[in-house]
């Protein structure tokens, strides 16, 4: 679970007079060496310790906040590097504390370097600021949205490498949610009880591409308090598999962020609960259940403007190529 700086510690600070801050430590119980400061027109800012082996860093051109190499002293000691990462919109508040979350968290680590850690913290989080604030995810966008990460998670990125990522293209309004050159995956969740019931939007969903063929990745789950796994889980399992690779990590959080996902209902997110009760990838051919532009002999009758229908694949397991990640047919 993500960790947050709490409203709490920034209602402790005190405005300061002039240009001066003030600061308390943020998350006292991770790490000794990330503050959270406030000047005297209420500004906030996290402020990083350094040593003299740490490296300085600055970043002037990210919207929404600034990050100085500062030399500060606080509560009377003598003067010493800080790395301040100030927050130039109250909006963008929310982000802060979670960012700080962050931070701590890999500050606790002696081995990462302030400036390193700063780095990949903002590369994270640099998409949500300054955006139009987002609407909590309906259960079914937040269903939907966890079925692409359960494939991406572990399915693809086991079997192909974090480079599966760039596949990715249904946030961006792709006509299928996994696409390659020569093949695409459409992916659907489905709580029914009844089995693999699937509900289609749109005669294009499962017309193939021009290349290729059409996969279509079922996963079946069940809402269960005691279940482990959540979409800020799948979220977590996602960015430490890309965390190596800086367009990897990049490309995730637009997507997520294009998605429609924001981390400021993290909280609300944790509540639904799932089981993953079965999963398979289908090869959608002749003989899968589908209407598509070809099921009508002289084309879709005039005056219908959208279709939807569900689909029932309980009977049609002769039509599964991959029930497991290791079978998975792609290369």
């Amino acid at each position: 679970m993500t960790r947050i700086i709490p409203q709490e510690t920034w209602a402790k600070l005190t405005r300061p007079t002039g240009d001066k801050l003030v600061a308390r430590l943020a998350l006292s119980e991770i790490t000794s060496r990330l503050f959270c400061a406030i000047d005297a027109n209420g500004n906030r800012y996290l402020l990083i310790a350094l040593t003299d082996t740490d490296d300085e860093y600055n970043d002037s051109q990210s919207r929404g906040f600034v990050v100085n190499t500062k030399e500060l002293s606080i509560r009377g000691n003598k003067p010493e590097k800080y790395l301040a990462i100030k927050c130039l919109d109250a909006g963008g508040h929310a982000i802060l504390d979670l960012m700080g979350g962050d931070l701590a968290s890999r500050l606790a680590d002696q081995n990462n370097q302030p400036a390193e850690t700063v780095r990949w913290v903002l590369t994270k989080w640099r998409r949500f600021f300054g955006q139009i604030p987002q609407p909590i995810l309906s259960i079914n966008e937040q269903l939907g949205l966890f079925a692409e990460l359960w494939f991406l998670a572990m399915w693809m990125i086991p079997k192909l490498g974090r480079e599966a990522i760039m596949n990715w293209k249904g946030p961006w309004g792709s006509r299928h949610d996994f696409e390659w050159k020569n093949k695409s995956v459409e992916v659907k969740a489905t709580t029914n009880t009844r089995g693999r019931i699937h509900r289609i939007h749109g005669i294009d969903q499962l017309e193939p591409p021009e290349s290729g063929p059409l996969f279509l990745f079922s996963v079946r789950v069940r809402e269960e308090v005691g279940a482990v796994n959540n979409l800020p889980k799948i979220i977590e399992v996602c960015r430490n598999a890309l965390s190596d690779s800086d367009d990897a990590i990049i490309y995730f959080e637009n997507a997520l962020a294009q998605s429609g996902y924001s981390p400021v209902f993290e909280e609300e997110y944790l509540k639904l609960a799932l089981r993953v009760i079965d999963d398979a990838l289908f090869i959608v051919n002749d003989d899968f259940p589908k209407i598509t532009k070809g099921s009508f002999s002289n084309n879709i009758p005039d005056g219908i403007e959208r279709l939807e229908y569900e689909i029932n694949l309980n009977s049609f397991d002769n039509l599964i190529v991959a029930s497991k990640p290791e079978e998975l047919p792609f290369s």
